[in-house]
């Protein structure tokens, strides 16, 4: 199975995504800290660049499911061009696809927890709040099923609540 975390940058999608991967005994991956390396080894910070960290994790997340694994990916996945990333990627390997949004809608929580996040990525600079605004703005909507998951918990009730909503 891939399980896909999306949500905006400072939604918990990273913390949330271990600890649902460490129940399920799961590979988890995550396209920041792939964009990062790539960043840090010279590559310009660009819209080609984000698509290569996806592409890096895609290939990842096919390996890992070609040998049995559940995997669990977590990336903002704003657009339908992100999201068509995982789907090709289930499609290749023939496993099942879950889509889980996390959604924040206390804007001071959010803006909390993006502003107090420490990251250890030395090339992807932190978004601003106005940056992930403007991301809120242009998120494109779901054309299809997903999983919808308020993140305004602890990362251990919204873990709990991503498994009890996943397909079986």
């Amino acid at each position: 199975m891939l399980i896909v975390l999306s949500g905006l940058p400072g939604t918990g999608k990273s913390a949330v995504a271990a600890a649902v991967a460490a129940e399920l005994g799961a590979v988890q991956l995550s396209v920041d800290p792939v964009e990062d390396a790539l960043l840090g080894a010279g590559l310009p910070r660009s819209w080609e660049t984000g698509v290569a960290a996806y592409e890096a994790v895609r290939a990842a997340a096919e390996q890992n499911l070609a040998l049995g694994h559940t995997v669990v990916v977590e990336a903002v996945n704003d657009s339908d061009v992100a999201r068509d990333t995982w789907r090709n990627a289930a499609a290749r390997t023939d496993a099942r696809l879950a889509f889980v949004l996390l959604t924040l809608d206390d804007a001071f929580e959010h803006r909390r927890r993006l502003t107090g996040r420490v990251r250890d990525l030395r090339h992807l600079p932190e978004p601003t709040w106005d940056e992930v605004r403007q991301r809120a703005a242009a998120y494109a909507p779901w054309d299809e099923y997903c999983v919808l998951v308020s993140a305004a918990g602890p990362v251990d009730q919204v873990a709990r609540a991503v498994l009890d909503q996943l397909p079986s």
